[in-house]
């Protein structure tokens, strides 16, 4: 390595070469990578979902999830199964073991589901796929006061409008940049949301049946025989060939109404027209969304694949500037929850971070070295940086708030070797050394420290890669940020900073000095004053009193995790996050009228224009932006991944979208908890929660209980509900066991019907063809998938005396009353059912309201003393914990032990350079000593410890690593050339003081401005930067007094276990 470094350091043109080739590579780099608030997540869970139309959730468990449940249970990288069954369909999640192939698993799945035959006859052909995320960029809402057909037909329009959009020529470099290396833009990807989906309907009344005799069977027989499309082969002529065809599928309504369905006793002909009102219209289910008070619709933008968020936002909001000029009388579009406000907003404000950050560093080093010392240590940064940005696609990194971040957390690192080499070489030249043999020989001198010390810094962060779940989708960003441009960091300051060193001269004492110099050599005179009168007199009095200094920092540990441990320095599993939207979900009893649904939705709408009116006054200007209120569906409950938006007419939403939290002045949860007061109680409500959407997600307090009793399953879910209701500050208790809607069961026939020669299926199946309707046939609308059903009218499908009057036809052509043939029972069945790992289960779920209570504080409590007890009285009952309680277990603990695992392979990076088993002890024994700094320093900023703290301990180990390397191995240098321990641990100090104290100030500078940072919703990432910030300041404490005082004590040691051997062999 020695004679690379040197034929560079003699080849500047090289040198050169190289770092302009980076740093070009890294440039172009940026505009091809894709942009987006937080990394892309994938799934590792496998979704098979079964659509039964019309079923209970008690039938769609027995006779759908039970038999998947078997199935794939017992696949090798099942970790664990979940299934639902609600009306209508039935879903089971496949969660994979971490590290098996996710598509191997589902073929294997995709087999055991085929080759099932026991489900039911009426259910659908199962749906198998991975779980995906659909990246939401904005919403643009379609408001017009005109019927539904109309507006959904807008809404139609606006979605092909999109997807056919020309954004027109690139305006500006970057956009031009942009385009020359990714290509023209376009949006791919657009839904409708908030409309109900086509459907013809033919509707006949009982009466009709009875006059022609008919059965809605019959009809429906008809129907798909007289609406069919066929090939018919094909024959040859004298002109060729010739191909044949029936042509006869109806694509619309009124094409239906000329089918004969029957003759009549006069042989006349009967038409579907005469006996049936044919509706081409929409699906039967109930459904109203308003935006702003007006009837809406939404048209939902989506990124995919490397599309970028900026970029698909910009065209969306082009399109509707353009647009909104055409538009019909009437008819407004309005851009609902853009997200990429959000990310250029976090963006601009780390940018900015980050440039803040990098003057402070650059001050600091200016302050102290030469200035054209100063300068090139400066230039190693933005050539790190290029290196980063350049392996960033290789490694599937965006550019995101997380690696953004993790550059700013590098930012003071990355220096830290150029300052040791560059103090190095300086010295060297200024001892009269020709500056090109004190560049290359200086950089090798330090090389294996160096290389040990950057390779220790890297494998710090490794903890970070490999994680489970969604924080193994997310944290890896800062590993894959940082160790690269590490990396690109040594090899360039062993390969380009000495052929830059070289230029530098021996600096002529007697030459005339400017103020930047003269500043210079002021501060470097009095850091050099520092050092000779108040740092060596305390570090050689301190090294004397080693054991007590040693004491003193011990106990100063131990106290801190005694007050960490017993809750007075107060934590938490992620940060409180400012959100820019409010959510209040509603779920009514199940079977109430829509009506009902509609009334309590305005009333949250009505609470929440008051609350806004509220804060008007006070602060001056509106708090919210947007509302937008959906009765019949929860769009915005909604999880990213493909599960369908849960839709019912008991369900209800009203969602708002705040002004950003800088201008509003209000926090988000303060509106929501007054949002909540003004709402009240509503009448028929079963579930009501009001959310501040923030970054952390999830309810604060989340268990599933699992049981295969399910009477002591739900008695155990109500004790748990009475317990949480007793803490303070729990709010928003519920659980996701409801009952459902009254039902009317057929139990069996009667004597009469038995005799009638009906059977029990008959019967079921006339009952399905008119309240739920047959099926005729589906066919593709345009981009639109049609059904065709055949059924009774609405109003006798509404009334419960319909049933009274209905008509059964027997096998002989006649008709006898239901009622005589039938018998029913009453009864009431759940409205979903949650099965895990084939147990019943029940999910558990809370909020709390932070200023009144610490949600760690309360799960830990209300686990010891009611969870961990429920099986004295439950003994079948067991609980886990949900949410971002599992989350913090799990993130927690996998990080705890790759840290420990990486404690062990920096073990051995640092005993290689420094030829020793026992000094690496010395520098893995200060890292805890290093946390010191991280709790106090969130203390002093009134913050609580998070897994983000975490992070930045786990970050803040690589830098401790380093320095204190460099401090033993300049102790060891000097004990080699003939002075005592503790002259070498004196001197090594006061030699090393500048480049320990330059290190470390350049870390915590170049985190200052994110220390500083008042955006609410950037401070998640705040406690990472405590971490690494203040504990790097407290770690130059240690590096200059700890680390001497322990390398002293293991000498001592040493030199005790020496002195008892000697004294053993003399008396042997």
């Amino acid at each position: 390595m020695a004679s690379i470094i040197r034929w560079f350091t003699y080849n500047p043109v090289a040198a050169n070469f190289l770092l302009l080739t980076v740093c070009v590579a890294g440039f172009a780099k940026w505009f091809t990578l894709r942009k987006e608030i937080f990394p892309e997540l994938v799934i590792d869970a496998i979704s098979v979902t079964v659509p039964y139309p019309n079923a209970a959730p008690e039938e769609v468990e027995t006779g759908v999830c039970l038999p998947i449940e078997e199935a794939v249970a017992d696949l090798q990288g099942v970790k664990r199964v979940r299934s639902t069954a609600s009306q209508h369909a039935g879903s089971v999640m496949v969660e994979v073991e971490s590290g098996f192939d996710v598509r191997d698993l589902k073929d294997r799945v995709k087999s055991r589901v085929d080759a099932l035959d026991s489900l039911p006859e009426k259910a659908e052909k199962p749906v198998i796929e991975d779980l995906v995320i659909k990246y939401q960029v904005m919403s643009l809402a379609v408001i017009a006061d005109t019927d539904e057909a109309t507006l959904k037909h807008l809404a139609e329009k606006v979605r092909d409008d999109l997807l056919d959009f020309d954004p027109g020529p690139a305006q500006g470099f970057s956009q031009r940049m942009e385009r020359l290396v990714r290509g023209k833009p376009k949006i791919s990807q657009v839904e409708t949301a908030l409309v109900r989906p086509y459907e013809i309907s033919v509707e006949i009344e009982e009466e009709n049946l009875r006059r022609y005799g008919l059965s809605m069977g019959e009809i429906a027989a008809v129907l798909r025989r007289e609406s069919v499309d066929m090939p018919g082969g094909s024959v040859r002529s004298g002109k060729g060939e010739l191909v044949i065809r029936t042509v006869g599928k109806k694509f619309r309504g009124d094409e239906l109404l000329d089918i004969a369905v029957a003759t009549n006793a006069e042989g006349a002909v009967v038409k579907l027209r005469d006996v049936a009102r044919v509706i081409d219209g929409f699906s039967d289910v109930e459904l109203e969304a308003r935006f702003d008070g007006e009837r809406a619709m939404l048209v939902n933008v989506f990124r995919v694949g490397n599309e970028d968020t900026l970029t698909i936002a910009r065209i969306a909001r082009q399109y509707v500037e353009q647009s909104s000029k055409n538009l019909p009388p009437g008819v407004k579009l309005a851009v609902w929850n853009d997200q990429s406000v959000w990310l250029q907003k976090r963006m601009e404000l780390l940018f900015n971070d980050g440039l803040q950050g990098l003057i402070l560093v650059l001050v600091s080093i200016a302050l102290f070295l030469r200035p054209k010392l100063a300068v090139l240590v400066a230039l190693s940064i933005p050539a790190a940086f290029a290196v980063g940005v350049w392996m960033m696609p290789i490694l599937g990194i965006s550019i995101n708030m997380i690696s953004l971040f993790a550059f700013i957390l590098v930012l003071g690192i990355v220096v830290d070797d150029a300052i040791i080499v560059g103090e190095t070489v300086y010295t060297r030249i200024e001892a009269g050394e020709d500056p090109f043999e004190a560049s290359w020989r200086g950089t090798t001198e330090l090389g294996g420290v160096v290389t040990f010390g950057i390779l220790t810094t890297c494998v710090a962060f490794t903890p970070m890669l490999g994680l489970s779940g969604v924080s193994g989708k997310i944290w890896p960003n800062i590993p894959w940020v940082v160790i690269p441009t590490l990396l690109g960091s040594l090899v360039l300051t062993k390969l380009v900073f000495p052929a830059h060193l070289a230029t530098m001269k021996k600096l002529d004492r007697n030459a005339k000095r400017g103020p930047i110099t003269r500043g210079q050599h002021w501060f470097g005179d009095r850091l050099e004053d520092f050092v000779k009168r108040v740092y060596q007199p305390s570090l050689y009095r301190i090294l004397r009193w080693r054991y007590v200094t040693i004491t003193l920092f011990l106990a100063a540990l131990l106290l801190t995790g005694a007050l960490v441990g017993m809750g007075f320095i107060k934590s938490q599993f992620m940060p409180e996050v400012e959100g820019d939207v409010l959510s209040a979900k509603l779920e009514m009893a199940q079977g109430v009228p829509f009506a009902q649904t509609q009334e309590a939705i305005k009333k949250l709408e009505n609470a929440a224009r008051e609350m806004n009116q509220i804060y008007r006054e006070k602060v001056g200007h509106d708090v919210v932006k947007h509302i937008l209120a959906s009765a019949g569906t929860q769009p915005f409950l909604t999880d990213m991944v493909s599960l369908g938006t849960p839709q019912s007419s008991h369900l209800g939403e009203v969602t708002l979208e705040l002004h950003e939290s800088a201008v509003r002045g209000v926090p988000a949860q303060q509106l929501a908890n007054e949002w909540r007061e003004r709402a009240g109680p509503l009448a028929g409500a079963v579930k009501l929660t009001f959310r501040a959407e923030t970054a952390a997600g999830g309810n604060a307090i989340d268990f599933l209980l699992t049981s295969s009793d399910l009477a002591q399953l739900e008695r155990a879910t109500a004790y748990v509900k009475s317990k949480l209701a007793d803490y303070q500050g729990v709010v928003d208790i519920s659980d996701s066991n409801s009952p459902g809607k009254d039902e009317w069961r057929l139990v069996k026939l009667t004597p009469v019907g038995e005799s009638l020669g009906l059977r029990l299926d008959d019967v079921a199946m006339q009952l399905r063809d008119g309240f739920y309707g047959s099926e005729v046939q589906r066919f593709q609308r345009g981009r639109d998938e049609v059904k065709v059903m055949v059924r009774y009218t609405e109003s006798e499908r509404r009334f419960a005396h319909s049933l009274e009057e209905m008509k059964i036809r027997t096998r002989d052509g006649g008709e006898v009353p239901l009622l005589q043939v039938a018998q029913f029972e009453r009864g009431r069945g759940p409205a979903s059912i949650q099965r895990t790992d084939r147990e019943r289960s029940i999910k558990v779920m809370a909020d709390v309201i932070k200023t009144n209570a610490n949600a760690n504080e309360v799960v830990q409590k209300f686990t010891s003393e009611v969870l961990d007890r429920l099986s004295e009285n439950f003994p079948t009952v067991s609980y886990d914990y949900e949410g971002e309680q599992k989350d913090q277990r799990e993130s927690v603990r996998e990080i705890g032990t790759k840290f420990l695992f990486s404690l062990l392979i920096m073990y051995v990076l640092i005993a290689i350079p420094l030829k020793s088993y026992v000094q690496p002890l010395i520098i893995l024994g200060v890292i805890p000593f290093g946390v010191l700094g991280a709790v106090w320093g969130h203390v002093a900023l009134g913050m609580s410890l998070s897994i983000m703290s975490m992070v930045g301990v786990v970050a803040l180990a690589g830098v401790v690593v380093n320095d204190s390397l460099v401090m033993v191995d300049f102790i060891n240098e000097y004990r080699d050339q003939g002075g005592s321990e503790i002259e070498a641990a004196e001197l090594a100090g006061a030699r090393r003081f500048r480049a320990i104290f330059l290190t470390s100030i350049t870390t915590f500078l170049g985190l200052v401005p994110m220390l500083m940072e008042d955006d609410m919703q950037a401070k998640f990432l705040v406690p990472m930067a405590v971490s690494l910030g203040f504990g790097s300041l407290f770690a130059t404490v240690i590096m200059l007094y700890l680390v001497p005082c322990i390398y002293l004590m293991l000498g001592d040691i040493k030199a005790l276990l020496r002195n008892g051997r000697n004294r053993f062999m003399r008396k042997n």
